[in-house]
């Protein structure tokens, strides 16, 4: 039954951890949106509409992902 119980604890803890990396990406995300952008626009040479469906997109799934494990 320890097993279990550690099991339960270890996935407690990744929901709580994986949690607070999606909501700190999108506080990080929405105030520093210009400059982010500006770095990632360059680094890879996309538009500022793509770098926000790309922003978007990567919210969207790190959530599903959570959601789903």
């Amino acid at each position: 039954m320890d097993s279990i119980e550690l099991i339960t604890e270890f996935f407690g803890w990744c929901i709580v951890i994986n949690t607070s990396i999606l909501i700190s990406a999108t506080i990080f995300l929405v105030l520093m949106r210009d400059s982010i952008s500006n770095i990632h626009g360059r680094m890879f040479m996309i538009s500022e509409e793509n770098l926000s469906r790309a922003y978007f997109q990567y919210l969207a799934h790190y959530k599903i992902a959570i959601f789903s494990f």
